[in-house]
């Protein structure tokens, strides 16, 4: 559609020209309709065959006229279908290579296996972070709608390890199995979680039962969308403030109020130390929720003599610019 668009204006040239040589060739000389076309098609392939009968004066004139007309149409046409397949093969081929090149320079980041409803709502959110990621989705429609979207987008089925190879997974940081079927879900995790064993793993779950085979195929969280849809309606009208406050803190965009998890690293100035020693315990209008230590324990509201240890995550909330100070003390940067 794209090519046909783009040379309508020459094939309607070269339809015009055609009809008005078998027209001409009809009415001036009385050509059957076949002779006509035939007439036409010789003179402007130029094959240099004989007329089908002598051609009379205005014949000869119309013959001349329709020679210099027509075949710099023609040309023209074939020419410019000629380029823009040849044009439309190179920036497809350069375009893929261009594509692989950002791939292969990316280290921690995230996978996007679908490119659904769930699908576009993660890149989008991952967008906002921002965080590197790439997404992997098999309909064509749905790769121009996520490059449209400025987003990272390779065209390939998440079920194959080749095409899981192909956007980096052996280098990233974390998956997320979106995909519409809950066995291709669990596949997806059993391949990601062989090919890269310390990677993230976010599945999507249709069914109740799937969330346990996803978690025993490798999945570090299970979410289903109508069951934590479900969940928040009823919250909504049965704690709308909590659920006001918790919209308010995770939306990526709030300036009011954000809760962010930061992680405690090797090169962090604050590890083995008492949180009252870092500095972040009582900090006005920074609020410490809970500290999540490496082996997966959470301490809600924990006490200034909690020592930070390396893998530990600190689950703050604070105004966003506050968060960033936050962040910066913790990390070291």
């Amino acid at each position: 559609m794209t090519l046909l668009s783009g040379l309508r204006g020459a094939i309607l040239a070269f339809l015009l020209v055609v009809g008005s040589g078998v027209v001409g060739y009809r009415f001036i000389e009385g050509y059957s309709w076949l002779d006509a076309c035939y007439m036409t098609v010789i003179t402007l392939t130029t094959v240099g065959y004989r007329e089908v009968q002598p051609l009379s004066t205005r014949g000869q004139i119309f013959t001349m006229l329709l020679l210099i007309g027509g075949i710099g149409i023609v040309f023209y046409t074939a020419v410019a279908v000629v380029e823009k397949v040849v044009e439309g093969e190179f920036q497809q081929f350069f375009g893929r290579r261009r594509m692989q090149k950002r791939i292969d320079a990316l280290t921690d980041h995230y996978i996007v296996c679908g490119f659904g409803r769930i699908g576009e709502v993660v890149c989008r959110e991952l967008a906002t972070k921002p965080v590197a990621f790439v997404v992997l989705e098999q309909q064509e429609e749905r790769i121009r709608e996520a490059e449209a979207a400025q987003y990272i987008a390779v065209q390939g089925d998440a079920t194959d390890e080749k095409d899981l190879v192909a956007v980096g997974i052996l280098k990233a940081k974390g998956l997320f199995a979106t995909l519409p079927s809950d066995a291709d879900n669990v596949f997806v995790t059993l391949t990601g979680r062989e090919l890269n064993p310390s990677l993230f793993i976010v599945a999507r779950a249709e069914a109740d039962r799937t969330t346990r085979r996803l978690i025993r195929a490798g999945a570090d969280k299970v979410i289903s969308p109508y069951a934590m849809g479900g969940h928040r309606m009823a919250q909504a009208a049965l704690r709308p403030a909590v659920v006001d406050i918790i919209d308010l803190a995770t939306h990526s965009q709030s300036l009011v109020l954000q809760m962010e998890e930061i992680a405690v690293s090797a090169s962090s100035p604050c590890k083995g130390l008492p949180l009252r020693d870092t500095g972040l315990h009582g900090q006005p209008g920074v609020i410490v929720v809970a500290i999540k230590r490496a082996s997966g324990k959470m301490l809600v509201n924990p006490a200034p003599t909690e020592i930070l240890e390396v893998g530990d995550s600190l689950i703050a909330l604070a105004e966003a610019p506050q968060l960033k100070e936050l962040e910066r003390r913790v990390r070291g940067v």
